[in-house]
Formats: structure tokens, C-alpha cells, sequence
């Protein structure tokens, strides 16, 4: 049976899986950590790899491999393609002033109209977490580092480029429009880059890797996996989708380090408040996409707070009553993204001796999760896309409190798919399209649970909508 390998680069760790490329059954697995970090210099990412494909049993009997991984980072290389300085992840807000920055000049001082001229040109506007908001601080804050910068790639971009041997080259830098329509330089409508928006990041144009088609073979894989096809790799987000089969009617919402919610359609995003970004998808789709900054942490942190393990949060959370009894938490806990407050802390209203037991305050750190990412549904709705079910993923996703409240959050059926790693099995998965040359990915079975339903709760998402604006650090 032919096999073949996905790559999961992700901010935490790399995960390596081998399936077989007809069924998608899994045949083994590996994994190993990521520094904890907002800079990471790159070559623990191929350390990383090198440890996970060799937990996996090695590579060398796979016909194509390819690489989702998170999206936005900068990776800057020089002439020699060694890194110009460590990576800058997509979590790092230090580029919020230069992402503000860029909005104001492309609209001549006129933020809203800069937000419509950036969604115009791109389908996203700038915030702490692109790339071309990155590009920019390091042009402000690190000259001769911008200058030194030749070629710039992204994460995904910069290990499959390792993957085949590392030589620098326009020609040999690939990546996937997925990726690609997170830099903040690229636009989806007519799949080229727009290098005058990259050079008012950089400050100088530089080479930027080759857009594959969706489903190309990009290349072979060198000593690591030993002459196999590469596939075009793409983002997480994007990974993910493929991962899991999604298509019009689903949104997948992701609850791990970051909480995302994206949609599938044909139609371009154009929103520009920055809220949805118009990215694209791996099979040549668009997937509009909201981004938080909080998500599972959200739950880690209560739990710490209340002195119990993620288990017992969730079982206090169940025991306590809808709505909390009026305790409403706003997790912007590491600034936030969505809305665009990098400055932004959390925030607890609502707390009286009356209502001061733990199990409301576990509660409310559900809920306030939940309406922030309904609330990035709704901004899907508000673009037009359709919504029929959401898709669970993620750590967070573990939680029985999480799974139970979504669907009253939400306003919509909730599945959750057997725990995976969905990343690495979209990778996968468009790594056994390269190696069949067919036109569409194979099918691939995901197994999900039944549907989770529940009245709608709009007094919760009412009473979080009150106060969601009464935080520390509002103003970007």
C-alpha cells in the first residue's frame, strides 16, 4: 500500500503522521516540542522535524510528504539563505504600532479608509500577527536586518524548502496561495503578489517564494524522506479544512493556542474592518477566517486560578447555572487580535460575595471562550457565508463543559470529530493528492460524533456583548 507522510509545524510542537494514501488509515506517528517562544530561531523547527520523523519510524517509505504549519510568521533569509534573525510567530504583538502604521499610510492618514484600501488589495487587513506588520518592525526597529533580508518565506514555506535540500532560489522557495494570503501581500483575486505592499513593510522588495497550484508536486524531498514528492504544504487553518473534509455549510471552530473560526465559500471576503480575513483555502476556495488571541489558555489559566485540574474546571462549569449568575469573563488574557486589541487584559464583571463560587467563575471562562468565538461566527454570517454545523477541534475541544455549551453559544448543531491531528492529516491528505496526480483529493472518512444540540442562550451572548468593551487596553 502506497504511504504517505503530513507534517504538522505547528507553534507548540511538530507532529509527524504516515497514512495510507488510498483509506487515510493511520500507520504511525511521531511528535516532538517546539521552543516556547514568540522568536524562535528556525533550525529548532528542522531539529524538531528530524525527532518527530524518527518517533514515526522514519520516512524513507513514503511516496509524498508535505507540510501544514502555523500561518503569518517572517521568516527572513539572506543572500546565503541562512535566517537574517530569529523567526517572528504569528503570537508575537510586538508589530501592532507597525501594523497601525501601514493602515494610516495606504489610506493618507485615514484609518478607515486605509482598511478599505488594504481589504481591497488583499482581502485582510493589517494587525499585530501578519507578516507584512512584522516586516515592518523589523524595518523600524532593526534596519540592518531589513536590509540583509533577501528572500522572505513562511514557516511552512521555509521547512519544505529544507525538506528538499535548502537551496535558495525564487525558483526554489514554493508556497500555496493558503499561506500566501496571510503575508498581508498577496492578493487572492488575482493570485500575484502585490510587492509595493511588501516593500512598504521590508522597505525594499525581496525575493518571495513561488505560488504552486493547489495539488502540485513542488519538488522531492531530500536525505529525510528520501526522493519523496512534495506537496505545495499550506497554513494550519487551512491544513486543518482538508484535514477534515470541511466544506460549504461547515465552520470549523479550533480551540488550541489560538481560537479560530473559518468557513468555506467561493466568494470573495471583503471586509474592512479587519475582522474576517479573505484568506484561501488549499483546494482553491476561499476560507474567510476569524482569529483570537485566546482560547484554550483561556481554560488552563481558570484552572490555575481555582486551584483545580482541567477536568474538575469542567465538571464545576456543568454544575453551575446558565449564565453564571451574572459573572461575565472577557478572556483577553494575552491582548487580543479579534477585536484588535493587542494591549487588551481580561476582565471580570459581575462579581458580588452572592455569586463568588468557583463553579461560576468556571462557567463564566466557558461562556466568555464560547461568545467570543460566536462572535466571530456571526461576522462569517455577516459575509455571507453559509452556516449549517460547527466542527470542533482542537485541545480545547477535550473539554465536556466546552462541547456542552457550545451549541447554546453558537446557535448552530455542533460535531466534534474523534481527536486527531488534523493539521498533519490535511497535510497528508494533500500530499496522497500530489502523489495520484487526480484532480481532487482522495476521500477521506472522518469520524465525528453525533450533533450536539441546544436552545440558544442570546441572554449570555447579550450580557457578554454589555461589558465585552470594558477592558484595560482597548484602543490598539
Amino acid at each position: 500500500m502506497p504511504l504517505v507522510a503530513g507534517i504538522d509545524s505547528s507553534t507548540q510542537s511538530c507532529k509527524v503522521v504516515v497514512r495510507d494514501a488510498d483509506s487515510g488509515a493511520l500507520v504511525r506517528e511521531g511528535r516532538a516540542a517546539h521552543p516556547d517562544a514568540t522568536e524562535v530561531d528556525v533550525r529548532a523547527w528542522w531539529s524538531a522535524l528530524e525527532e518527530a520523523a524518527e518517533a514515526a519510524g522514519g520516512l524513507d517509505d513514503v511516496g509524498a510528504v508535505a507540510v501544514g504549519a502555523q500561518q503569518h510568521g517572517l521568516v527572513a533569509l539572506g543572500e546565503n539563505g541562512e535566517p537574517v534573525r530569529d523567526a517572528l510567530l504569528w503570537n508575537d504583538t510586538r508589530s501592532a504600532d507597525a501594523a497601525t502604521e501601514l493602515i494610516l499610510e495606504l489610506g493618507d492618514g485615514d484609518e478607515a479608509k486605509g482598511r478599505e484600501e488594504w481589504a481591497t488589495a488583499v482581502g485582510v487587513v493589517p494587525v499585530a500577527s501578519f507578516t507584512v506588520a512584522k516586516a515592518r518592525w523589523v524595518a523600524d526597529n532593526e534596519p540592518d536586518n531589513a536590509k540583509a533580508t533577501a528572500a522572505i518565506c513562511l514557516p511552512h514555506d521555509w521547512v519544505t524548502w529544507r525538506l528538499r535540500g535548502g537551496r535558495l532560489g525564487t525558483d526554489e522557495l514554493t508556497t500555496d496561495a493558503g499561506d500566501a494570503s496571510g503575508t498581508g501581500w498577496y492578493d487572492p483575486v488575482s493570485g500575484q503578489y502585490r510587492l509595493d505592499l511588501l516593500e512598504r513593510g521590508l522597505g525594499h522588495r525581496a525575493d518571495l517564494p513561488r505560488v504552486a497550484a493547489p495539488g502540485e508536486a513542488v519538488g522531492e524531498a531530500g536525505e529525510l524522506a528520501a526522493g519523496a514528492l512534495l506537496g505545495p504544504g499550506t497554513g494550519d487553518n487551512a491544513a486543518a479544512a482538508l484535514g477534515l473534509g470541511a466544506g460549504p455549510g461547515d465552520v470549523v471552530v479550533s480551540i488550541g493556542t489560538s481560537g479560530v473560526v473559518s468557513g468555506s465559500t467561493d466568494e470573495r471576503i471583503h471586509d474592512p474592518s479587519g475582522i474576517v480575513a479573505g484568506f484561501c483555502d488549499a483546494e482553491g476556495h476561499r476560507l474567510p477566517l476569524v482569529c483570537t488571541l485566546n482560547a484554550s489558555r483561556v481554560l488552563s489559566a481558570t484552572a490555575q486560578l481555582l486551584g483545580v485540574d482541567l477536568d474538575e474546571l469542567s465538571r464545576l462549569a456543568l454544575s453551575a447555572p446558565v449564565g453564571s449568575e451574572g459573572i461575565v469573563l472577557v478572556p483577553y488574557l494575552e491582548g487580543e487580535r479579534t477585536p484588535d486589541r493587542p494591549r487588551a487584559s481580561g476582565a471580570v464583571h459581575g462579581l458580588r460575595v452572592a455569586n463568588s463560587q468557583p463553579a461560576n467563575l468556571a462557567r463564566a471562562a466557558v461562556e466568555g471562550l464560547l461568545c467570543g468565538l460566536a462572535d466571530g461566527i456571526d461576522a462569517l454570517r455577516d459575509q455571507g457565508v453559509e452556516i449549517r454545523r460547527a466542527l470542533l477541534i482542537g485541545g480545547g475541544a477535550k473539554s465536556e463543559a466546552l462541547r456542552v455549551i457550545a451549541p447554546s453559544i453558537f446557535g448552530c448543531p455542533v460535531e466534534v470529530p474523534a481527536p486527531d491531528e488534523y493539521v498533519a492529516n490535511g497535510a497528508a491528505r494533500q500530499a496522497a493528492w500530489v502523489l495520484s496526480g487526480a484532480d481532487s483529493p482522495p476521500a477521506w472518512q472522518v469520524e465525528v460524533t453525533a450533533a450536539e444540540q441546544a436552545e440558544p442562550t442570546p441572554a449570555v451572548r447579550e450580557r457578554y456583548a454589555e461589558v465585552r468593551d470594558l477592558t484595560e487596553g482597548r484602543d490598539p
